[in-house]
């Protein structure tokens, strides 16, 4: 397989959440801010490229029998060390996404890359699917959350883009809002996969 192919797989083509419909109880509940936004996707693209090449490299000596518990005693791991250092240098980032941090442990994209990848390639080509998939849940994240922020909060980033006459649609950055803009971005996906 290409390196590059491998990298930019998770980006479009097979999208954690627009396309293969995976993270969504992060994508609904932290989308409220691109700031928290990041910071997730940050936080699960660390731990997804830490964990497969830590998966990749033991795949071999890890029986069968057991392999499911040891990939998530390894992310668990790696999701320990995102949440201690969120809490030591971004504290008000980490006391925004709360639960959701220790939540990253459960997370179907990584336990899925985990297992259908990375314990079946070669370390290089598990940090290609690794970044590839990060990336791709980080802009995917980035977009719901610019869309609902920007309707919701007038707001990008925490700076003002819409006028002051502008008055916030709220429901926007409530859980309903979170719900239609992902379903407006995935038939928009849809319908761009299905012109290609």
């Amino acid at each position: 397989m290409n390196f590059f192919k491998e990298l930019t797989r998770g980006i479009i083509k097979e999208n954690p959440i627009f396309v293969i419909v995976l993270g969504m109880c992060p994508t609904l509940a932290v989308t409220t801010s691109v700031e928290n936004a990041l910071g997730m996707g940050l936080a699960a693209t660390f731990v997804l490229i830490c964990s497969n090449i830590m998966i990749s490299l033991i795949k071999d000596v890890t029986p069968a029998s057991i392999r499911i518990p040891v990939y998530i005693v390894v992310i668990a791991a790696f999701v320990s060390i995102v949440d201690m250092m969120m809490a030591a240098y971004l504290p008000a980032l980490h006391k925004s996404l709360g639960l959701f941090i220790p939540l990253i442990a459960v997370n179907c994209i990584i336990l899925g890359r985990a297992e259908a990848y990375a314990s079946k390639n070669n370390v290089v080509m598990s940090i290609a699917d690794a970044i590839g998939m990060g990336l791709g849940f980080t802009l995917s994240l980035s977009v719901v959350a610019s869309i609902r922020e920007i309707i919701g909060a007038g707001t990008w980033l925490n700076m003002r883009v819409t006028p002051a006459s502008y008055d916030p649609m709220l429901i926007a950055i409530l859980a309903p809002g979170a719900f239609i803009t992902l379903g407006f971005l995935m038939a928009i996906m849809s319908m761009i996969k299905e012109k290609k």
